[in-house]
Formats: structure tokens, sequence, C-alpha cells
């Protein structure tokens, strides 16, 4: 499953008094994992930004005076999100967005970002998880052990990154793994020396079952195959190597 991880900043909020995104972040999985890929863009949203979204994002209106506009980057964007599950932090907020821009520039078939992408809101989900709990970004990267360290501002991108960690490891995903050891140079994974156990070391003590629970044990299993129909998947697979 291809899925994009996407956050927006706006100039206030909400959407239905004329505000409008100033930032869009969006970075790539393919299988669970980060691709590199990632579409990021600053725009001119031709109004002026509140002074309490400044203070959230410090995105100034002086910083977007040169940037582009919506229009200038929608096909590219609908191009990088087209078909993809969309993860997203408060799914309703950025949706909304979203699809006002497309209705100001008159393309209402992509109006509708439901009909050309499922969205997943991992507040949604955090709070059927942890009900009771705050689920902000910033609450469940310290739930799940997130580094959020350079987050001293929101940002879209950064925000965008930091998600896709936190949906992974609420998802039971890895984001990093190497089995060999620390990232060396270019961050590729270095060969650590073998490590080998003592001949002197004390023996793992084995415990076989007693007479009674073999006969327990196999009173269950007659159980099993008497409520299936059919005797235990790992009996099948023994009676099939005997064949």
């Amino acid at each position: 499953m291809r899925s994009v991880v996407l956050d927006t900043e706006t100039t206030g909020m909400p959407v239905t008094e004329g505000h409008r995104i100033i930032e869009i972040g969006c970075v790539e999985l393919l299988g669970r994992r980060l691709t590199g890929r990632h579409f990021h863009v600053y725009l001119q949203p031709d109004r002026a930004v509140d002074e309490g979204a400044i203070a959230v994002h410090g995105i100034t209106n002086e910083f977007l005076a040169d940037k582009p506009r919506f229009a200038d980057i929608a096909e590219d964007f609908f191009e990088f999100i087209k078909g993809a599950q969309l993860i997203i932090h408060n799914a309703a907020f950025d949706i909304g967005f979203i699809e006002n821009e497309f209705v100001l520039l008159g393309q209402t078939e992509r109006a509708e970002i439901g009909a050309h992408c499922t969205v997943l809101d991992t507040l949604l989900m955090a709070r059927e998880r942890h009900p009771g709990q705050r689920n902000s970004l910033d609450a469940l990267c310290k739930r799940y052990d997130v580094d959020n360290s350079n987050r001293d501002l929101h940002g879209a991108l950064l925000d965008a990154e930091i998600l896709a960690d936190v949906w992974l490891a609420m998802t039971g995903g890895q984001t990093h793994l190497s089995l060999s050891g620390e990232g060396g140079e270019g961050g590729r994974a270095q060969a650590s020396a073998i490590r080998r156990l003592p001949q002197e070391r004390q023996r793992t003590r084995v415990i076989r079952a007693s007479e009674p629970e073999l006969a327990a044990h196999a009173e269950r299993l007659a159980a099993i195959e008497k409520a299936a129909g059919s005797p235990a998947l790992w009996i099948q697979m023994e009676q099939a190597q005997q064949q």
C-alpha cells in the first residue's frame, strides 16, 4: 500500500472565515517503509496570516510574499496524493482546507478528496486507543518514544515526518532496524564483532513435561478436534511430516 503522511499550516481558522493554506508537507511510505520522497511547499495565501497562527508556526506574511499560489502547485500536489492512503492527525481540519483550495480553483472534481484517496485520522485512532488521555502529536511522541526535540514550532513537513514515526509506532512498525550494530558512514550499518558465550557459563535448565501434563495436553487436543471437526493445525502438520 502507498501511504502519504500529510500536514498543513494555515493563515488561521476556521476555513469558513476565508483562511487559506500556507504550507503543505507530505512524506511517502510504501509497504510501511519511508521512501525518501516528499512534497513540500510554502504558499502565498493572498490574505494576512493571523498573529495567533504566526505564534504557532512562525510563518510570516513577509516570508510568504514571493511564494507560489496554490494554483501553481495544484497539479503536482494532486498527482502526489492521488490514490494514496492519507495519514493525517485531525484529518477533518486539513482535508477541509485542501478541498476548499480546489473549490476556489473551480476544480470541483478534485474537491472531494475521499473520491481519490482513503483517509486515516491518527487523532481518532489515538482517542480510541487512549481514551481520556491527551492525544496531541507531542503527547503521542512522548507516549511512543518518538523524538520531537526539533519541534519548537509547528511545521508541515517536520510534523508529517514526526507523524510518520508515530503512526508506525502506534501500529506496531519499526522505523529503523539494524541487525549488525550501529549505523556507519552514509547511514550504512557496520558489521559487529561476533560475541561468543563463555564455555563455563551456566547451562539453561530444560524442564520437560510430566506424564500427567502430557495426558492433560492430549485431552485438550482431543477436545479441540471434537469442537472443530478436525485436528488442531499443529497436529495436522505433524501428521503431514510423518507421511
